[in-house]
């Protein structure tokens, strides 16, 4: 019979546990501190540890090398309430079989446990010590993400980054190189939106002299560059189509010929690239190769927008509060009205955002506190010049219904009212073009909506929407 070692100081998770472990058929002991999960495993040692970061003495990351020692590679899940990259890359590289985040649902434990029986992980090197600035976050989303780059960090797969502009992708792919074996290597990063057609290939690929007008020497590459290291390539969108084969090559073969070279260059490197557009999309419309894609989202992280961990904005807020502390004599902290405030603010600019407005607010308070009226405007939901006129109205509708709900859930929307409230907002104006197109006339307008005459008629009195010629008793 498997034996399941559960260690924790919250006695409901370990009575949780403990069902799940009896209910698979297991035989499950129970320990709340690493000192006596040592104890217990030198007596019998387990098929299966999970094992909380925080416990009273000995933390949980402490105690897995002494684990084992005493039970060989035995897989250890951990689960913890809350911790920074740090601990999810020291987890991962000490060899956790899998990293569960509270409040956690009791089917991934089960699905963790089970595959804990049947596969083995091998311990990954000891992580280093050093933080990554600006990759703060307590909320649930954040603790996703700082285990996905753990993850991410452990391997050699390409990673696609997404996320909205200012929502730290560049930051990650920093934290994935430095946490990589590839650290002590280059990390090379181009923002292939700015350049253009004629001079991405020369600056990816390098140029050999000659090679055009103006190539007046030999040009390395950022491809070479990042050799032995980790090449960032940032707004990868916007790579020019005959630069992706070319790319795509480099990644299959690890070796690319630059411009007007005749000879093949190899380059050891990884890539991370990022974006904020929607490449599928851009591969449906024909501007990026799927091949590619599938090449470079081998590993894919989603960096959610400041708007939906809005549990993060004070945390954050503080952080580069922090950091303006160290250029002043005097800094001014945050008054609660101004918490209020950052808290409030649906954040459209994300942590970049936040940052300037930190920036901005500490330079007019100059002294004592930060008020409200200290911070600058918050910035539009959309962007005058946001380029939506290749856009379907179908997904301009639906980027601003997610864009009203991501701002509700921002401001605490009530529970249990989202949807009505929603309905308000978007029944009326579907109702009265409705109505208006068969000049007032109910069950025309009930058939085009799929409603029965009587609720329509219902819905018109409840929003208040007088009918055009109505004609029907």
């Amino acid at each position: 019979m498997p034996r399941l070692l559960v260690v924790d100081d919250e006695p409901s998770i370990c009575w949780a546990l403990s069902r799940l472990g009896q209910s698979l058929g297991h035989e499950v002991a129970t320990a709340s501190s690493a000192e006596q999960a040592l104890e217990l495993a030198a007596r019998q040692p387990p098929d299966v540890v999970v094992l909380d970061v925080r416990l009273p003495g000995m933390d949980g990351l402490t105690a897995m090398p002494q684990l084992r020692e005493l039970c060989g590679d035995v897989p250890i899940i951990i689960i913890t309430a809350y911790g920074d990259l740090n601990t999810a890359v020291e987890a991962v590289r000490q060899g956790a079989f899998e990293y569960l985040i509270k409040p956690f649902d009791l089917d991934a434990a089960e699905r963790a446990v089970r595959r804990a029986l049947t596969r083995e992980t091998p311990p990954l090197p000891a992580a280093r010590g050093e933080k990554v600035a600006g990759l703060v976050g307590r909320s649930p989303v954040m603790q996703e993400v700082f285990k996905r780059i753990a993850l991410a960090a452990s391997s050699e797969a390409s990673v696609l980054l997404c996320g909205e502009s200012g929502s730290g992708k560049e930051l990650t792919a920093r934290a994935i190189h430095r946490y990589s074996r590839r650290a002590e290597g280059p990390f090379v990063a181009v923002n292939l939106a700015s350049l253009s057609s004629s001079l991405a290939e020369s600056e990816l690929f390098g140029h050999a002299r000659g090679a055009f007008t103006g190539a007046e020497r030999e040009h390395t590459g950022l491809l070479l560059q990042a050799h032995g290291g980790t090449l960032f390539l940032d707004e990868v969108a916007d790579i020019p189509l005959p630069a992706q084969v070319k790319l795509l090559r480099a990644l299959e073969h690890g070796e690319f010929v630059p411009v007007g070279a005749h000879q093949p260059v190899k380059s050891d490197f990884r890539v991370v690239s990022a974006t904020h557009q929607e490449l599928l999309a851009k591969i449906r419309d024909g501007q990026f190769r799927h091949d590619l894609y599938f090449r470079l989202a081998a590993f894919r992280i989603d960096l959610p927008p400041l708007r939906q961990r809005p549990d993060d904005i004070r945390e954050l807020a503080e952080y580069f509060l922090s950091l303006a502390e160290q250029r002043r004599e005097s800094p001014p902290g945050f008054s609660a009205d101004t918490l209020e405030e950052l808290q409030r603010r649906p954040w459209y600019g994300n942590v970049r955002e936040l940052k300037n407005a930190v920036e901005h607010a500490v330079i007019v308070a100059r002294s004592g506190s930060i008020e409200p009226e200290h911070l600058p405007p918050p910035t539009p939901p959309v962007w005058p010049a946001a380029p939506d006129t290749d856009r379907s109205l179908d997904d301009r509708l639906a980027g601003l219904v997610r864009q009203w709900a991501e701002t509700r859930l921002a401001q605490a929307a009530e529970e249990g009212q989202l949807h009505e409230d929603l309905l308000r907002v978007v029944e009326p104006p579907l109702l009265a073009a409705v109505l208006e197109r068969h000049h007032g006339q109910f069950a025309g307008a009930a058939r085009m909506l799929g409603l029965h005459r009587t609720t329509l008629k219902k819905k018109l009195e409840q929003y208040g929407v007088e009918s055009v010629g109505e004609s029907e008793p």
